[in-house]
């Protein structure tokens, strides 16, 4: 039996939120219904930020409500601020997510920060989610390119991974936003990285705008890493970076990892359903 791998399901979430027009909450909640059976440890199903800015995440708070939940499966919410945090809170999210840029152009157009604005704005979350028992992940934007700067420093993204972790976040989660990052790239980020903050505490995001989502696993693999983010059916992108299509799609990651001779712990079949669920409401928002 071959070492396990977690995947991350992000398409509720991550997927949905760069949709031309917004799905409806009834659409939502069978996705992450049929997404609950599959054998997922985590599925990122709503955020908490506002709606004026990413309109296709209103009504996270009724998704939360009305879901079907599946003992065995944490079912996450992005949160930008305290605010966001106590509405995650009282929606009964079982974990939340910050995100935070290794660039300062991506950072100011993505939540209208600097970087160190943006983590002095996580430590009261940070503290308020300690204190009732909520874990926080950390997200790292632009990890090896920036859409308004370009290249990314390796040092930066250590800087920002490092002091997440030390803030409190329980794992990293390190995006290659653009989907540039070619494997070399992607192996030089991870090796700093590494220097500050240990591979059991991180993740690996990695968009597919290019084809080189599977090879960048596949280096950080090699560096020892057991967690990556992938969207059902491919879905997602980002709003504040253009050109950048959806993460890694979950049903290729679990293939690749199957023939590398890894354990995921996914129902192919039942991934294959609900990947039709996702591309039926990626059809009615076209």
């Amino acid at each position: 039996m071959g070492e396990r791998v977690e995947i991350v399901e992000m398409g509720p979430r991550d997927g949905l939120q760069n949709e031309a027009r917004p799905i409806s909450v009834s659409g939502k909640v069978a996705l992450v219904d049929a997404l609950s059976g599959v054998g997922f440890q985590r599925i990122e199903v709503a955020s908490f930020v506002s709606a004026k800015w990413v309109p296709q995440m209103a009504g996270s708070d009724q998704v939360l409500a009305g879901i079907t939940r599946v003992p065995g499966v944490r079912y996450v919410a992005l949160v930008p601020n305290l605010q966001g945090l106590e509405a995650a809170l009282a929606a009964d999210a079982d974990e939340v997510a910050v995100f935070a840029s290794a660039s300062e152009g991506f950072s100011r157009a993505n939540i209208n920060a600097s970087i160190e604005e943006s983590l002095e704005r996580f430590r009261p979350v940070l503290e308020r989610a300690r204190d009732v028992g909520v874990p926080v992940r950390g997200y790292v934007s632009c990890v090896t390119d920036c859409p308004y700067e370009g290249a990314v420093a390796p040092e930066a993204v250590a800087q920002v991974a490092a002091a997440l972790q030390q803030m409190g976040c329980f794992e990293v989660s390190l995006g290659d936003t653009l989907g540039r990052g070619a494997p070399e790239r992607v192996d030089a980020m991870l090796g700093a990285v590494l220097e500050r903050v240990e591979a059991g505490a991180l993740a690996g995001h990695f968009h597919d705008s290019f084809g080189r989502a599977l090879e960048n696993v596949a280096v950080a693999l090699g560096r020892g890493v057991r967690v990556f983010d992938a969207s059902v059916a491919g879905l997602g992108g980002c709003p504040y970076a253009p050109g950048a299509s959806g993460n890694v799609a979950s049903e290729a990651l679990a293939v690749f990892l199957d023939a590398t001779g890894f354990e995921h712990g996914l129902e192919l079949e039942k991934l294959q359903a609900a990947s039709e669920v996702a591309r039926r409401l990626r059809e009615e928002a076209a």
